[in-house]
């Protein structure tokens, strides 16, 4: 373990704006130093580095174990299922549509990396991007963008004179290709900008619905959605937004009809937020404090019988990054001019983290948490704040992931 005083100085970063999308630029490029902790686990860490597109991996002696062939570029997010199979979501081949973090094809990859099973969905007017989660039931879940008009965002109010790029959530049954469930944060909009639209009212009376002039980004990307988690139990879906800074939850029971409307599903609101924290400024609450500024990977996680989250908060505002432990509550509570915001249990960061894209973090199992710096690489540390490991390296790092040795993830890999 290292001394402390060589910990107030190990980060050398070069400060990237939080406010642009994902792209592959801005990579540190610093010299290898791998630091093992004092008891080393039998686990091995995914590693998704999108600047080299590299899927890999390590040991915490930092050997590569295992590394995938991927056919076409990372479009962010690949993970270890218990099968072997990786999830993984490509970048489709002459995208019309490419901010930062595009993919638009799903694959299934097998451990002698042949494809089990590919999804499409990249075209003029919609593509997947970012991450993609698996349900219990098989299904996929994957974020994509939908092409609106400029005359279809003057309909609904939008400020600006261009097309934009709304979020859309699909599920996919693998079996079948079909959507089966679909959510659209185009029919949960609101805005107080043009009171000839129907959509008009007032924000802060509407937690539930999204302001359509938020964000005014010019290229279209109003929202640029990069993370998704799913709590089986209660049937909810976490998205992160990062360019409202905000974590939405989204009730997943309702049926695809339902999540157009505000009834229907276990909260009985339909396709309305049934909750979203991080920045009451999003819909105009003075009651609670903004916390976010750029935010990455929603990770679900219960421990010790209780629903937490862990966030990556990329921190554009200050060029300092957090990593934040939320408490969950359920139900879970949105309410006009209430502090709708959850109680934070933990929160960590060191001088000169600073990440102002991609990057997220994981609870292992040891209790303690390990994070991903985009440009700067990986960090194992306990809940005194202590780092404990650290894995310095050139790259763009999407997200980690940790499997033990045993696990059936590895096992189905048939590592030599």
């Amino acid at each position: 373990m290292m001394n402390n005083k060589i910990y107030n100085v190990f980060l050398i970063l070069f400060l990237i704006s939080g406010c642009s999308n994902d792209n592959r630029e801005d990579i540190l490029t610093t010299e290898e130093n791998t630091q093992i902790s004092k008891a080393i686990e039998d686990h091995y860490f995914l590693i998704n580095d999108a600047g080299a597109n590299r899927v890999y991996l390590i040991n915490k002696a930092k050997e590569n174990i295992f590394e995938w062939e991927l056919e076409a570029g990372i479009g962010n997010d690949c993970y270890l299922l218990d099968n072997g199979q990786l999830l993984a979501i490509l970048q489709a081949e002459d995208p019309y549509i490419d901010f930062g973090g595009y993919g638009g094809k799903i694959q299934l990859i097998n451990p002698d990396f042949s494809v089990a099973w590919e999804f499409i969905l990249s075209s003029q007017n919609q593509i997947a991007h970012h991450d993609i989660e698996m349900l219990p039931n098989g299904n996929i879940l994957a974020i994509v963008w939908v092409r609106k008009s400029t005359e279809e965002s003057k309909a609904v109010g939008f400020k600006g004179d261009y097309p934009v790029f709304p979020e859309r959530l699909i599920e996919i049954n693998p079996d079948t290709n079909e959507i089966v469930w679909q959510w659209d944060s185009w029919d949960h909009l609101i805005q107080d900008h043009d009171r000839s639209k129907p959509n008009y009212g007032i924000v802060s009376d509407h937690p539930g619905k999204i302001d359509i002039n938020y964000s005014m980004v010019p290229n279209g990307d109003i929202m640029h959605a990069n993370g998704l988690d799913y709590d089986p139990e209660n049937d909810l879906i976490y998205l992160s937004v990062n360019f409202f800074s905000e974590i939405w939850v989204i009730d997943h029971s309702t049926s695809t009809a339902q999540a157009k409307t505000e009834r229907g599903g276990n909260f009985d609101k339909g396709g309305e937020l049934i909750y979203r924290f991080g920045n009451p400024e999003a819909y105009q609450n003075q009651a609670g404090s903004r916390l976010f500024y750029n935010v990455h990977f929603p990770n679900f996680i219960t421990e010790n019988g209780q629903n937490k989250m862990l966030v990556f908060m990329n921190g554009s505002n200050t060029e300092q990054s957090y990593v934040y432990e939320f408490k969950l509550d359920y139900p879970p509570v949105l309410i006009p001019a209430n502090n709708n915001e959850p109680e934070l249990l933990w929160e960590y960061t060191q001088p000169g983290i600073y990440s102002g894209k991609v990057s997220g973090a994981e609870l292992l199992a040891n209790g303690n948490i390990l994070i991903t710096v985009g440009n700067y690489g990986l960090i194992e540390v306990d809940r005194m704040g202590e780092i404990l490991w650290e894995m310095k390296e050139s790259g763009f790092f999407w997200r980690t992931y940790s499997y033990h040795k045993d696990s059936p993830a590895i096992k189905n890999l048939n590592i030599e």
